[in-house]
This record gives C-alpha cells, sequence and structure tokens, in this order.
C-alpha cells in the first residue's frame, strides 16, 4: 500500500467519528427541523461543520481520494444550509410559537400551574368568607383604584349598574385597560419573584385570589353574586389563566434554584429561565384576548346565558389548546 493511500486512510480515521455526527444532526435537521436538536447539540453543530470545512480544504490541497473529498463536499454543503439557513419569517415564527413551543411548554409546566390555580381559588374562598365576616376588610383585600367606587357602601343599583348599563361602557374602556395593566404587572411579578424560592410567587396566587373574593362578597351581600360571575367569567377564564400560568412559571424558577438535581444550579436556572420566560410571553398574549373580551364583548353582550355560555367555550378551548396540542407537542421538545 503507497503512503498516499496510507495518509489518505489515516486521515479519514482521526476525523470520521466528527463527521458521521455531524452528518446525523444535519439528517435531524433535514426531516424535522432545528427544534429536533438539543442545547448541547446547536452548540455543537458549528464547530462539526467548520471541522469538516477545514478538512475539505486540506483534502483538496492534498489531493486526497475523490471520492473523500466529494463526500466532505456534499457534508459541507448542506452543513451550510443548516448552520447558515436564512430566519423563518416573522409570521412562520410566530405561528411555530403558538402551535408548538408554548403549548408544549406550558404542559411541561401542569404541576405548577395546577398549585398556582389551586391557591388562587383557596385566596377567593378566604376572601370572600372573610368580607362576609367583616366587610371593612374589605378594603384590605382591594386597592382603592381597583375597587373604583365599587366597596362595601356601594348600593345594589351602583353596583348593578356597572354590570349591565350601557352607559358604564365608555368609563370602563380606561377600566379594561387598567385592568390589562395591573394583571399583567401581577403576573410578571409572580414570575420575577419565583427567584425567591417560590414563596413570593405562590403569595401572590392567594393574594390575587383575595381581591376576588372580597368583589364576590360584596355583590353576594346584595344578590348580585351571579350576575358578578357572568360578568366576569368571560374574560375572566383568560386573564385569570394567564396570571396562574406567571405565576408556574415563577415557581419553575425558584424550583430551579431549590431543587438543580444532576445539573449545577447555574445551568438548571438557565434552562428553567428560558423555557419560563417563553411561558411567560405567551401569558401577555392571553393578557391581551382577555383585555379584548373585557373592553368589548362584555359590555356589547348582557345577557347572562350569552356570557356564561362564552366563558365555557373559552374555558374548553384554552383546555383543548393546552392539555391536547400541549401534550402531543411536548413529545417532540428537546429534553
Amino acid at each position: 500500500m503507497s503512503a498516499f493511500t496510507l495518509g489518505s486512510v489515516a486521515f479519514r480515521l482521526e476525523r470520521e467519528e466528527h463527521w458521521r455526527e455531524l452528518e446525523a444532526l444535519v439528517v435531524r435537521v433535514e426531516r424535522g427541523g432545528v427544534h429536533t436538536l438539543s442545547t448541547s447539540e446547536l452548540a455543537r453543530l458549528p464547530q462539526l461543520y467548520r471541522g469538516a470545512v477545514s478538512a475539505l480544504s486540506v483534502a483538496r490541497a492534498i489531493s486526497l481520494d475523490q471520492g473523500l473529498v466529494r463526500y466532505l463536499d456534499a457534508l459541507c454543503a448542506r452543513a451550510y444550509l443548516v448552520v447558515y439557513a436564512p430566519r423563518r419569517p416573522a409570521l412562520q415564527a410566530l405561528g411555530d410559537f403558538f402551535s408548538h413551543r408554548f403549548p408544549a411548554l406550558v404542559w411541561n409546566l401542569r404541576r405548577p400551574l395546577l398549585l398556582a390555580i389551586a391557591l388562587l381559588f383557596a385566596g377567593a374562598v378566604a376572601g370572600t368568607v372573610l368580607t362576609l365576616d367583616d366587610p371593612a376588610r374589605f378594603d384590605t383585600f382591594v386597592d382603592a383604584a381597583y375597587a373604583q367606587e365599587r366597596g362595601p357602601d356601594a348600593t345594589r343599583d351602583e353596583l348593578r349598574a356597572v354590570l349591565y348599563d350601557s352607559e358604564e361602557a365608555t368609563s370602563l374602556g380606561s377600566f379594561a385597560s387598567y385592568l390589562f395593566t395591573h394583571n399583567a404587572k401581577i403576573g410578571l411579578t409572580a414570575f420575577v419573584v419565583g427567584l425567591a424560592a417560590c414563596i413570593p410567587a405562590l403569595l401572590l396566587m392567594f393574594i390575587n385570589g383575595l381581591t376576588l373574593g372580597a368583589f364576590l362578597a360584596i355583590h353576594l351581600q346584595r344578590g348580585l353574586a351571579l350576575d358578578l360571575l357572568a360578568w366576569l367569567s368571560p374574560h375572566g377564564v383568560t386573564e385569570l389563566l394567564a396570571v396562574c400560568l406567571c405565576g408556574a412559571a415563577g415557581v419553575q424558577i425558584g424550583a430551579a434554584v431549590l431543587f438543580p438535581g444532576r445539573h449545577r444550579r447555574l445551568d438548571g436556572l438557565a434552562r428553567a429561565g428560558r423555557d419560563a420566560a417563553t411561558v411567560a410571553a405567551g401569558a401577555m398574549a392571553l393578557f391581551f384576548i382577555a383585555a379584548l373580551l373585557e373592553g368589548f364583548f362584555r359590555q356589547l353582550v348582557q345577557a347572562m346565558p350569552v356570557r356564561f355560555a362564552v366563558a365555557a367555550l373559552t374555558a374548553a378551548g384554552w383546555s383543548a389548546y393546552f392539555l391536547l396540542l400541549g401534550r402531543r407537542a411536548a413529545r417532540t421538545l428537546p429534553r
């Protein structure tokens, strides 16, 4: 065997393992998209590509086996398209976010989400009972700007006017904007404070429930509890779900700090933070949808059965979105 042939064989043996690894990653991206690669594989891909390009340059310079040159040439061309492919159009990326990544991450977050929902409802029950026992507690549980004169001293007619009178629609437009800002602030706060061992995020869920319970109590005392629920539920299902999603995202961050598992604490926090931030970003979209329902539908449609029907359809839609679509999409997320 000639020295040239031996050199070609040695050159290939030293690098072939990396070429095969690159080829395997390229095939996976070609078949299933870049989201099929894990974070470490995405970081490895350009390193392997640069190594293959360097090997191709050497193989051409010293006139190695032409079969090897053709193989490397084809591999580098395919890898180039994977590494340097143009970014997806914004609409396509947005569609992938809402059809795949967001529901998948929410499905993976289902346990802390259920905990956040349970604490919200527990706070609502506590707020109702405590305010019924002593109406003066209403001012403790509800901020004055949030109440907007709908406190314990309001009459039944005044409370009912907010729920039904079309003359209130104009002022409620600004009120809807306030509520969007208020609830988005609560959600983002719950997300951020998750770093503090989860407790503040969970506490915010309970406090938000206290506010709801206090409102329910004063309407219950005036025989308007069902009317209030019909008024709240069309947008409230989406709005409260968004708050709980932010709370669950905060819990995920706190859990990564408390229980790093086999990973280094900073590595686990970085990964949990990326996923939690994605969920929080999706929750902002839910806040926007809730604001639209709150600002327009609620005053345009005042029939109680219709309001409850819309709330039920909304709840069913979000359940299908996160439980069915989310569960299926979660199977394709990189581990």
